[in-house]
């Protein structure tokens, strides 16, 4: 069975009624995602794509039977609702939206912690397990069927490597986004556990980048925790120090936080480590 989702996972989403929730339902419901509804305060009642609307997430839950929520909501309200999907006793919740403050995480990140819930993300492409489900705005396209796990910070990154793997007829078990964030609910080790863990996933693709420490943590969890191989990569590697590059966490200030330097930790480690996202093919092969 893939990692996070399970048999009779049925999805709301949070803001299905935006531009961008109406999109991504739409595509999650060709890809075969059981999509049970939407929550859009103020437009409970009426349909959209075929599915009913709810004013809160509670209403949805009691009535679909909904256990995993996609918010797809602006930053100002996405703290508010995922704390409103804990609440309603969702199980996953996977959160899109970018933007939102630091501040606003801690709260968010310590309630989320000290319930049975489970958060990916935010600002994060969210998970794609091939041929099975889509929860977020990975693009199908790229992926196939198979045996090898990726984790990424970075969703364009993950997007280029996974559509190299497929074109060399490597398959993924389960695809994660855990977004780039400095406050975020789920990280690399969580995420390298369960592959570790799962009889579907052989190898797993680490995709990490500039600033924080989250790969020097991996790195570790790596040399004592893993049995299966990683192969990993760090972009960033030309960045100027004290500069946010892309997400929020990248940005260098500290020697610990540069490319050169997660890239020897998870070497030590024993993982593979590509100096190009093309690289990670040729070290998956050999």
């Amino acid at each position: 069975m893939p990692i996070l989702v399970r048999d009779g996972t049925r999805v709301l989403i949070q803001g299905i009624t935006g531009r961008q929730g109406s999109f991504h339902t739409r595509l999650m419901l060709d890809y075969g995602t059981d999509v049970a509804g939407g929550v859009s305060p103020g437009k409970g009642g009426d349909w959209i794509e075929g599915l009913p609307i709810f004013d809160t997430v509670f209403q949805a839950v009691n009535a679909t039977g909904a256990n995993t929520s996609l918010i797809l909501v602006p930053a100002a309200h996405a703290p508010d609702a995922i704390i409103e999907a804990v609440d309603a006793g969702i199980e996953l919740i996977v959160c899109i939206t970018e933007g939102i403050p630091v501040q606003d995480m801690l709260r968010v990140y310590q309630y989320v912690r000290a319930s049975g819930s489970r958060l990916i993300g935010p600002n994060c492409p969210g998970i794609l397990i091939p041929g099975h489900i889509k929860l977020g705005i990975i693009p199908a396209m790229i992926a196939r069927r198979g045996h090898i796990g990726v984790v990424s910070r970075s969703g364009t990154l993950m997007y280029e490597v996974c559509f190299a793997l497929s074109a060399r007829h490597l398959g993924q078990s389960t695809i994660v986004g855990i977004g780039g964030d400095p406050v975020k609910g789920t990280g690399f080790i969580e995420i390298l556990e369960m592959f570790e863990n799962d009889l579907e996933t052989e190898k797993v693709v680490l995709l990490g980048e500039i600033g924080g420490t989250e790969e020097l943590e991996a790195a570790e969890y790596i040399q004592h925790g893993m049995t299966r191989p990683v192969i990993a990569f760090i972009a960033g590697e030309s960045a100027p120090s004290g500069r946010r590059i892309g997400h929020a966490g990248a940005i260098v200030e500290q020697e610990q936080h540069t490319a050169r330097y997660k890239r020897a930790a998870l070497e030590t480690a024993g993982a593979a480590v590509a100096r190009t996202p093309a690289e990670i093919i040729d070290l998956i092969d050999s």
